[in-house]
């Protein structure tokens, strides 16, 4: 028999304290604020799955004790800072309307998703202004034999790095292979040694 516990029963029978009933919507807020805001980094309320190995005690009573003598002002600063990035996340949050959000969505849909697939253009098009020299895309019977582009008359194939971590690939490419990874602001890769 398979039996789940979720996780407020789980508090309930440990903590043996009822829960706070937050409005719907709340938490996803408190957390963006916490997230933008990191108040509860470890730098600031401390490694919490080292402390748990730590504690010495049984209780959950034990446990708040114990955390408060180590921490003693970690949750006023953290709720301190969750607050002020409410307050800005409040100010932010009136000056989003209909146009904003469309242009929110037409950024991420259109522009996001076109630059983020075309991103190999633009490393060939970096490679052949860093070489001095003419790019082009593949054709499609190149693309067959793993050839994205080429800068002048080399071949490229330009693959993410976990590309490489794939031994059970069985393409076999015959030509220069640039590895890139993907970045929140860009596109990292090595040119090749000639």
């Amino acid at each position: 028999m398979k039996i789940k516990l979720k996780n407020a029963e789980i508090q309930e029978y440990v903590v043996k304290t009822p829960t706070y009933e937050f409005p719907k919507y709340t938490t996803q807020l408190i957390n963006l604020a916490n997230q933008n805001s990191q108040a509860t980094r470890p730098k600031f309320v401390g490694q919490m799955t080292d402390l748990i190995q730590e504690f010495p005690g049984q209780t959950f009573d034990e446990w708040v004790t114990w955390y408060q003598e180590r921490y003693p002002d970690a949750i006023d600063d953290a709720t301190e800072k969750i607050i002020t990035m409410i307050d800005k996340l409040n100010e932010a949050f009136v000056t989003i309307d209909r146009t904003m959000v469309k242009a929110w969505v037409e950024d991420l849909v259109l522009v996001k998703t076109y630059t983020g697939l075309k991103f190999q253009e633009a490393i060939l098009r970096k490679l052949a202004e860093i070489k001095g020299c003419d790019y082009r895309l593949a054709e499609p019977s190149e693309e067959s034999q793993g050839i994205d582009g080429f800068v002048g008359e080399d071949a490229y194939s330009i693959k993410p790095s976990t590309y490489e971590a794939m031994p059970s690939l069985a393409e076999s490419i015959e030509v220069k292979m640039i590895f890139y990874e993907k970045k929140k602001d860009g596109v990292v890769f090595e040119i090749p040694e000639d």
